[in-house]
């Protein structure tokens, strides 16, 4: 004899709702690892704070060796570290990298603090860690000069720089150009590898269509 099979204890709406279609994912599928959702990127707020410290802690440090400097250095005698290539020496600078501009130091000064300013907004627009470490190193030391030459000697708004790292017989700066120059490479080595992972999304969302 024939076995009778089981009634379904479903209803028809209950097995239309419990219905897979076929081009539905399997359930592994959609809870994989492509599914995950992504990291969330820091806020633009966490960014702002993020450069505000970096530039916080650039200023400190370029303060502090500036008074050691004008503590322990003079403008006459050189201390050698590497010999001839680099030293320490006093030096002041009224002008603007290399001494350019030594007679025009108040609209040097107006410079820096509009581009103080430009550097502010930066940092708060920006998306990136890295833009905004390399942000904050720039305004770091901007300011740490810009400091100098608003309330150093001879007067306000046309006050020197202190500097005192000598490279060679070249010229003499200071951590502040240091830190300017550091927030610039780290910028454009931000730039090439985002511009690189952009490059590389591009290819692989080619190739999968």
């Amino acid at each position: 004899c024939r076995r009778k099979g089981r009634r379904s204890s479903r209803t028809p709406a209950e097995s239309i709702m419990t219905y897979e279609l076929p081009h539905d994912p399997p359930a592994d599928e959609r809870t994989g690892p492509s599914a995950q959702p992504r990291s969330r990127r820091p806020s633009r707020r966490l960014l702002f704070v993020y450069s505000c410290a970096i530039a916080a802690l650039t200023i400190a440090v370029d303060v502090i060796s500036k008074q050691l400097a004008l503590h322990f250095l003079d403008t006459e005698n050189r201390i050698p570290v590497l010999g001839d290539l680099f030293g320490l020496q006093l030096a002041f600078n009224t002008g603007a990298a290399f001494s350019i501009g030594a007679q025009l130091t108040p609209f040097i000064t107006l410079l820096g603090i509009v581009a103080s300013v430009l550097l502010i907004r930066a940092a708060l627009r920006t998306k990136y860690r890295i833009y905004a470490a390399s942000i904050g190193l720039i305004l770091g030391g901007a300011l740490g000069n810009l400091a100098d030459r608003i309330f150093a000697p001879p007067g306000f708004g046309s006050g020197a720089v202190t500097d005192f790292l000598a490279y060679g017989h070249l010229f003499i700066g200071n951590l502040a150009d240091v830190a300017i120059g550091a927030g610039v490479v780290l910028y454009a080595l931000g730039a090439w590898r985002l511009h690189a992972a952009s490059r590389a999304r591009d290819t692989d969302d080619s190739v999968e269509s």
